[in-house]
């Protein structure tokens, strides 16, 4: 079944006002940079984004977030935004933080059809606040229910045109777990094959998780925060 899509533009029409979107991306790393233009340009609103977190300002999320494009974010990491910070204090952006290990586990959870799970992460905090609660061999854990969306947006490196996916490096993060926790999976690539060209022992995803795909046109992958370590000017003594 040949899944490749026109267009960005054409792979996002169909995504409603109010529509659930899982976001692939860990900060800037593997964000889904050509899907979330087409979002953008498209204007849908009401928009509930499950991502690590909500981008910069001026890229990534962050330009649906100025649009005003989103209702309510859950995810884990929301410190290098200021419009969200702005948006959250002024009550027009819902929030729902997640402990990032528990956040990986619930989007798993809801892709393997599990029902939910107990950890001890947040046990006797803010975060097990109206959740069931359970003693197990002397340690609290709190329950935590799984994570699902009507469509998820996908960043890979290669895939073919049945949808299989290969992930280079650490754009791997939280993609392979998100592309089987939603409805409609929308994948993005850096190279688009044909089907045999991948070696089926390199593929992370199986294109039976993925609905539709596309060879995004560039990729801009900014840096979040470039840090490099200061030159010595110490010369020192010798003996």
């Amino acid at each position: 079944m040949n899944k490749v899509v026109t267009s960005p533009a054409a792979a996002v029409a169909d995504i409603p006002d109010g529509a659930v979107i899982l976001m692939g991306g860990f900060g800037l790393c593997g964000i889904p940079e050509t899907l979330i233009q087409a979002m953008h340009a498209q204007g849908t609103k009401g928009i509930t984004l499950i991502s690590n977190n909500a981008g910069v300002d001026d890229f990534g999320a962050g330009i649906l977030l100025a649009a005003k494009q989103i209702r309510k974010v859950i995810g884990t990491y929301v410190g290098e935004n200021k419009e969200f910070e702005r948006q959250y204090l002024s009550g027009e952006l819902e929030v729902e933080l997640v402990p990032q290990g528990t956040f990986a586990e619930r989007i798993r959870a809801g892709g393997a059809g599990i029902g939910g799970f107990f950890t001890r992460t947040g046990f006797g905090t803010i975060i097990a606040e109206g959740k069931e609660t359970r003693m197990i061999d002397g340690h609290g854990y709190v329950l935590e229910a799984p994570i699902t969306g009507d469509f998820a947006f996908i960043k890979a490196w290669k895939g073919d045109r049945l949808g299989n996916l290969v992930y280079r490096r650490t754009a791997r993060n939280f993609n392979p777990m998100m592309a089987t926790a939603a409805k409609i999976t929308i994948a993005e690539v850096e190279e688009l094959v044909e089907p045999g060209q991948l070696d089926p022992d390199h593929i992370h995803t199986p294109g039976i998780y993925v609905q539709r795909i596309f060879q995004g046109p560039s990729y801009e992958k900014r840096i979040e925060r470039r840090t490099i370590s200061k030159p010595s000017t110490s010369l020192g003594t010798g003996a």
